[in-house]
């Protein structure tokens, strides 16, 4: 798993290639994330602050990927099947950067979620947050997980209302395009 996303990383190169600042910070990561990775094969330490850096490190890189995915697809003058992948892949985006919104909240707070099966960053409570998140950002809330604390409940309606500004408003305008493209031909 650790070596998917240093793969990961390393393709997040592709969307950053005209940007030099946002190149260099990916490779930063990069680097981090291999070295965590290579001393974690070596060392037998407290692999726990190694899963943390890694963690925070998976936190920015999305973060940064969904801005620029996000800012390409607004920013496109023309509507084409890149552009919806690249709104397809900003909704996804989005669903990560709640996913580790919530991580971070679980690890910091334990229990601040309730239907979560033990406290801490366990893989059952990765994937049931993981689940959260999606859920939460198409504003379904089944109801299996709930937010039990203030920071997590607040989390939880910033995340349903960046979901529905999203496919309001960016897919309006990529919608708004295609529609004054298709016109003018």
């Amino acid at each position: 798993m650790p070596l998917l996303f240093v793969l990961n990383i390393a393709s997040g190169l592709v969307i950053f290639k005209k940007r030099k600042k946002q190149t260099w910070v990916v490779v930063i990561m990069l680097i981090l994330v291999s070295l965590v990775f290579l001393y974690r094969l070596i060392s037998k330490t407290d692999e726990r602050i190694l899963d943390y850096i890694r963690f925070f490190v998976y936190f920015g890189f999305y973060a940064l990927v969904s801005v620029e995915i996000i800012s390409q697809v607004w920013n496109s003058k023309r509507v084409n099947k890149t552009v919806i992948y690249g709104l397809m892949s900003g909704y996804i985006s989005l669903g990560l950067i709640g996913f580790f919104i919530f991580n971070c909240i679980e690890m910091i707070q334990p229990g601040s979620f309730n239907g979560l099966i033990e406290s801490g960053m366990t893989t059952t409570n990765i994937d049931d947050l993981m689940y959260y998140s999606y859920i939460t950002l198409m504003t379904i809330g089944y109801g299996d997980i709930t937010p039990i604390t203030d920071v997590a409940q607040k989390a939880s309606m910033f995340l349903a209302m960046i979901g529905q500004f999203y496919l309001v408003i960016v897919t309006a305008v990529v919608i708004e395009k295609y529609i004054k493209h298709s016109q003018k031909e």
